[in-house]
């Protein structure tokens, strides 16, 4: 142990980390795959051209990949305007007529990249996920489109649905940056006064863009699907905003004054560990219902199409079914 400044620092010897023998074969053949593609290198904060081609290669690097696994789930799809922000509502082939449960899904993607076809591409998929109509927000986003232009979006779209569904109705959830706009969708919507969602759905949330969780230094490099830190892309979101404003990180947030029950998932190579098991103390402390699953080995993205990956999602389901009362 030495000292840094005033911050004491543990230094470890290098070692391997073997993948553990208790997952599935499809898990384990998962983590031994290469780490996954890093970010190029971040631009300038002033560098929009820069930003934009980065975005771009992002969206084109994902949406393959998601357009394969939405094509397994049979739904369909229609686009809508609701007061100015772009919609895609799923509906999953099975879903019972007259069922007004409704997930309001909100995309991830560092808050930069996942929207218009990889959105659409997700929204199928979480429909599959959780057995129910799906609106998915195509939100606004950076360079052209700081805070809070997202979170307004998603606080319009909320807005909009309670006027033909009941709160408890309705789930609000995301996955990485869509959980962060989740969880700030639900803190800045109770603050004008609407009424609280059914419950909240927070996949390995990148809900402190401080990051100054522990994780974020003893996972780096372990997470072969989150190989960065994002803060460049924390700041072009932020705007020139304080990152600790709640509505920019949740995790600053006073849940002291209402916030629904809480699904949480991470894994413990997840890079986001942190941010999932620090929200989900902070929620206990308000007295908030919060159920933590965190997964072996699970990175950032976790597993597909594996044994782990089907009790997560029937955890999910068994969730939201319950909080819908189906």
């Amino acid at each position: 142990m030495t000292t840094t400044g005033k911050q004491p620092v543990l230094h470890l010897l290098a070692r391997e980390v073997p993948i553990p023998t208790l997952l599935s074969p499809e898990a384990q053949a998962q983590l031994a795959q290469s780490p996954g593609i890093s970010n190029p290198p971040w631009p300038a904060q002033d560098d929009i051209d820069g930003w934009r081609a980065l975005i771009a290669t992002m969206d084109e690097t994902g949406l393959a990949g998601l357009t394969m696994m939405a094509q397994q789930v049979p739904a369909t799809v229609e686009e809508i305007n609701t007061d100015g922000v772009r919609v895609y509502v799923v509906t999953p082939d099975g879903c019972t007529v007259g069922d007004q449960s409704v997930y309001l899904d909100i995309h991830g993607g560092a808050l930069l990249w996942g929207g218009g076809e990889s959105c659409r591409a997700l929204a199928v998929i979480t429909a599959g996920m959780v057995g129910a109509e799906v609106w998915a927000v195509d939100y606004r986003m950076p360079p052209d489109h700081p805070y809070p232009a997202g979170v307004d979006d998603c606080v319009t779209v909320y807005r909009s649905l309670l006027r033909d569904r009941p709160a408890e109705k309705i789930v609000i959830g995301g996955s990485s940056a869509g959980g962060n706009l989740a969880a700030a969708t639900i803190l800045k919507a109770r603050d004008q006064g609407l009424p609280l969602p059914a419950a909240a759905v927070l996949m390995t949330p990148e809900l402190d863009l401080t990051e100054s969780g522990d994780s974020f230094n003893t996972l780096m490099g372990l997470d072969t699907g989150l190989t960065t830190r994002l803060m460049p892309a924390n700041l072009l979101y932020a705007g020139g905003h304080d990152l600790t404003d709640p509505y920019v990180s949740p995790l600053f947030g006073d849940f002291t004054t209402g916030f629904p029950p809480t699904f949480l998932v991470s894994g413990t190579r997840d890079l986001f560990l942190s941010n999932t098991v620090t929200m989900h103390r902070a929620l206990r402390s308000a007295d908030i219902d919060a159920d933590l699953h965190v997964f072996d080995a699970a990175t950032h993205i976790g597993f597909i199409g594996t044994p782990e990956s089907e009790d997560r999602t029937r955890e999910l389901r068994r969730f939201v079914d319950r909080h819908w009362g189906r």
